[in-house]
């Protein structure tokens, strides 16, 4: 089979490269040799146990800890480019250490405390309930996991796209030190060690510690003394690991990590002719009072130009074996993260509409796991209590909306206790079904203080929530694995992230004719009110497997169905920006394909791609999408080694990323301007490895096309803002050693 990929689209081209790997699967079924493969299979710890990767009954993708070296990626953001059906985009408040992810169309556009991401996104089996502020570098990483789909009955609330794992490495007692350093265009500079020590036979610890800054892509052209750039951004991050083996059977791993980072706002423009009946536009301003390159910002408000993060956390993991057929697994953490950031809305000079805000939060979690074997069933079952205690404020000395004071209060604290089971049995050698249930109380108290005249209006509400999951997998004697999944999880109810609806019920009661009685008449009729909870169920089915000492792949066909799903919806109104939940039902369904083909000793090809298509209840007449979701998701990388004369090696290796035109907000309507276009990223890296030395020096290129892409449109009403990506091309050198 012969197909010639030159001249096709990006899709096209992934899908002719997969059809290809498939079609030359059955010659290399013939040519095996009973010699050791080439595909080393990845351990992972999806289901809290740990399975080899084929043998789990769910769509996942895995990177270790090498993978991610030989791919050049140092933050999650790239992750999202090589995974099918996942996007992960950094917009929120204009911040660059934000992470938002989207898997299989659910995901959040948001930051602010009373909101909840759809993705849950988990660090050594911690939980992080914040996407902004926390420590996002991909130091130290043992490996990736990326589960999609619901994942309710072992991960709780706020999976039901899917979660994220990201493992980092244990101490052990092997002595090693590695050190590495990165130059490169757009003021790249970046530099880490990382070391692992045996102190005694029971005691053993690593640390990590690194520095990595980048240049902007544009100027404050209105704020000469600006600290930094458009898109600049700097961070410090460290991480240290002790682990004890008190005995035997007892194992205590103590970890501590923190980051401090600093930069200029991500880049963003704002369109106003675009919507010549808007506030902006009506107030005399234009497009022509931004800026003509869309990466330099003309705000004259430093409070916007300079956004920071830090965040730190506490970790103890205390592992006991009670016996060789049982054990625990204990899990407490406490973490910390605060922001500063913000928008200049109509990006001019004009102090009409800017938000500067800081953010907080504090949550502390505690889970206890007990697994074992019960002759051919395996067990893993635990409880579980998480506790969140957050705020975010824009201060009316700092904000400003239609060139008056505005502000933003808003805090909730989150107690969330839940108790899980999962069993599996081997029916025979082949076959294997597996099942599990989770039950949840959640409980949420929230404030928010948008108008003094109001004052602060609070709300309280509970919610339980049962989720359950059924799954099989047999394997065949070629090795595949086929599985089936019904799957269910959900997402806590929230509260509106934005309230200023509030003011205009106070002017509609009288306003301050009547102030203290408008004011009663809102605190009486509260409608500051948590949504209900969102519910997903799942059915999945899929192969995977190694199919020859050549040739692994995995395909998955999944229906996915969402009741009191929100979407965000931001408007402008007379009282401020309002930022509303409307609630719809959506069914997502689609396939995702990854494939690594070992073409020849030297020549390795990694494809990867995914398909989905997301229909969405009516409302009113108007059909929705689903926002910042492309229906085609591709990514090649093929890499080749090869060996020079005086034994060094060579390894070159290239990725193509494509992601699909999206819509910015839950509307396709062409009249609203927030398409996003599609786009193709290209990297590269060129490693150079001595013979016989302990350490190697690495050409690279990212983005190399120098792709500009925009990574979220909103439209208010009033204007468009556009969020642009913080992603140029770059070239440099990076340089590592291990000692």
């Amino acid at each position: 089979m012969s197909i010639t990929v030159r001249n096709l689209s990006p899709i096209a081209g992934a899908l002719a490269v997969a059809l290809t790997s498939l079609s030359a699967t059955s010659v290399m079924a013939e040519e095996a040799q009973a010699e050791k493969s080439k595909i080393e299979a990845i351990t992972v710890t999806a289901t809290k146990r740990s399975q080899v990767i084929y043998e789990v009954p769910i769509a996942m993708s895995a990177f270790s800890g090498d993978d991610l070296d030989s791919q050049g990626i140092s933050d999650i953001t790239d992750v999202g480019k090589f995974v099918p059906n996942l996007n992960i985009t950094g917009f929120s408040a204009g911040h660059n250490s934000s992470a938002n992810p989207f898997i299989r169309g659910i995901g959040l556009q948001d930051h602010l405390i009373t909101t909840d991401p759809g993705v849950s996104v988990y660090v050594d089996g911690v939980y992080l309930g914040r996407q902004v502020g926390q420590n996002w570098n991909l130091a130290n990483i043992e490996r990736i996991e990326v589960l999609r789909g619901p994942q309710g009955t072992l991960y709780g609330r706020n999976s039901i796209g899917g979660a994220i794992n990201i493992i980092t490495k244990q101490p052990d007692q092997g002595a090693v030190t590695k050190v590495s350093a990165e130059v490169g265009t757009r003021g790249r500079l970046k530099g880490s060690i990382f070391t692992n020590q045996a102190v005694t036979e029971d005691l053993s610890f690593n640390f990590n510690m690194g520095f990595n800054r980048r240049g902007g892509l544009g100027e404050f052209v209105n704020l000469p003394n600006a600290e930094y750039d458009v898109g600049e951004n700097q961070e410090f991050h460290g991480r240290v690991s002790v682990k004890y083996n008190a005995s035997e059977d007892l194992r205590l791993v103590l970890t501590a990590d923190a980051n401090d980072g600093e930069g200029g706002t991500r880049p963003y423009t704002t369109l106003i002719d675009e919507l010549p009946n808007g506030r902006l536009y009506q107030n005399g301003l234009r497009n022509s009072d931004t800026t003509l390159d869309p990466y330099d910002n003309a705000t004259s408000t430093v409070e916007t130009s300079t956004v920071s993060n830090n965040a730190n956390g506490i970790s103890l993991t205390a592992e006991y074996d009670i016996s060789p057929d049982f054990g625990t697994k204990f899990i407490f953490s406490k973490r910390s993260s605060e922001y500063k950031a913000g928008l200049d809305d109509d990006s001019t000079a004009a102090k009409l509409d800017h938000y500067p805000e800081r953010g907080t939060a504090d949550q502390t979690s505690v889970e206890l796991q007990l697994t074992g074997y019960l002759g051919s069933a395996d067990f893993v079952t635990g409880v579980y209590w998480f506790n969140e205690e957050g705020s975010n404020r824009q201060d009316s000395s700092e904000a400003s909306f239609d060139g008056g004071p505005t502000k933003l209060e808003l805090d909730q604290e989150t107690t969330s206790r839940a108790i899980f089971v999962n069993v599996g049995v081997d029916v025979t050698d082949d076959l294997r079904i597996s099942g599990g249930v989770r039950y949840t109380e959640d409980e949420k108290s929230a404030s928010t203080n948008v108008f003094d005249p109001v004052g602060t209006i609070r709300s309280h509400r509970d919610w339980d929530e049962i989720s359950w999951e059924l799954a099989a997998n047999y394997t065949f004697d070629n090795g595949l694995n086929w599985y089936g999944t019904v799957q269910t999880g959900y997402q806590s109810g929230q509260y509106p992230a934005r309230p200023y609806f509030l003011i205009g019920q106070f002017f509609g009661a009288g306003g301050f004719e009547k102030q203290e009685e408008a004011a009663a008449a809102v605190r009486a009729n509260n409608a500051f009110m948590a949504s209900d909870n969102i519910s997903a169920i799942n059915y999945e089915t899929g192969f995977k497997g190694q199919l020859t000492d050549d040739f692994s792949m995995s395909v998955a066909f999944f229906n996915t169905e969402y009741d009191d799903l929100p979407y965000q919806v931001n408007v402008v109104t007379d009282a401020g920006f309002d930022t509303n939940n409307l609630i719809v039902e959506q069914t997502s369904r689609g396939v995702e394909f990854e494939s690594t083909y070992y073409v020849t000793d030297s020549f390795t090809l990694h494809s990867s791609f995914g398909f989905m298509d997301v229909d969405v209840q009516e409302q009113n007449g108007v059909k929705p999408v689903a926002p910042l979701t492309p229906e085609w998701t591709a990514s090649i990388s093929p890499s080749y080694e090869f060996e020079l004369s005086s034994g060094a090696t060579i390894n070159a290796r290239m990725d193509i990323s494509y992601r699909d035109d999206m819509y910015g907000e839950p509307s396709s309507d062409p009249r609203r301007m927030t398409q996003i276009d599609s786009r193709t990223t290209t990297n590269f890296d060129i490693t150079y490895s001595p013979m016989n030395a302990n350490w190697d020096i690495s050409l690279y290129g990212r983005n190399i096309f120098d792709e500009r892409y925009d990574d979220a449109r909103l439209n208010t009403g009033d204007y468009i803002l556009v969020i642009k990506s913080n992603d140029a091309s770059e070239f440099g050198v990076r340089y590592k050693a291990t000692f």
